[in-house]
């Protein structure tokens, strides 16, 4: 008689989410607003009034869609690549040019949460739904070019940023971390976020509220977890793996 042995997949491997994908403005950096005054020297440059009914129409636009590829937005708003692209590059211009003027920090505690997450074993990616270029000069800013070993902008994952799975997915495909989906957790301050987290089937998808959306709208989109800051979700994370 043959004994067939079979070996079960350890509970801390089953459990485990070793990848971690995080956003960056209103998630782990606070930017205190640059979007909306970024936007505003985009939207000049494109002829529209500050003050109109167009503008405000425009910035509401923006204000819902906050953690999407910018070009897209600009693309909604003006209905015209052309014009997308002048608004994208400035916008793009106008950001750098306050982050270059300092106007941008850590989230309290980010940088910790992050280097925490690592020492635990875990591959931490950070996202975003700005240009590479923008990325760039916000990790410059912030010293955290070494901080990850990846950072992902919509280009890097064909083009399509939030809410579209496919940044997860990339961090997913491109740092083999994990072998499932399930074991990935996600962290955002935005709807866009959330959802993106939800349709790539992430383990976990945590919102945070130092950023543009609140409780409602963050659960609303599909937030499994609602977090005061991206601090706390290294002792979400363990107490998941400890309760499964």
């Amino acid at each position: 008689m043959t004994t067939v042995t079979t070996t079960s997949v350890t509970t801390a491997t089953a459990t485990a989410y070793n990848l971690v994908v995080l956003d960056m403005a209103g998630t782990t950096v606070a930017d205190g607003g640059l979007v909306e005054r970024a936007f505003a020297s985009a939207a000049d440059r494109l002829g529209v009034e500050p003050g109109s009914a167009e503008h405000a129409t425009m910035l509401d636009h923006v204000r819902a869609t906050m953690g999407e590829s910018k070009i897209s937005v600009f693309r909604h708003l003006f209905g015209d690549e052309d014009k997308a692209r002048l608004a994208n590059t400035a916008f793009e211009g106008a950001y750098a040019s306050l982050v270059d003027a300092g106007h941008i920090a850590p989230v309290p505690g980010a940088r910790e949460a992050v280097e925490r997450l690592k020492s635990e074993g875990r591959t931490v990616v950070l996202s975003t739904g700005f240009a590479r270029v923008t990325q760039d000069a916000i990790l410059a800013a912030l010293g955290w070019q070494d901080l990850v070993p990846l950072t992902l902008c919509p280009a890097d994952a064909g083009g399509r940023g939030r809410p579209y799975p496919d940044l997860v997915l990339s961090a997913f495909l491109r740092t083999r971390a994990v072998d499932s989906v399930r074991a990935v957790a996600v962290a955002g301050d935005t709807s866009y976020d959330m959802l993106s987290g939800v349709r790539a089937g992430a383990g976990i998808v945590a919102g945070v509220l130092t950023g543009a959306h609140d409780r409602a709208a963050l659960t609303e989109a599909g937030a499994g977890h609602v977090l005061a800051s991206v601090t706390e979700l290294p002792d979400l994370i363990a107490e998941l793996e400890a309760a499964r």
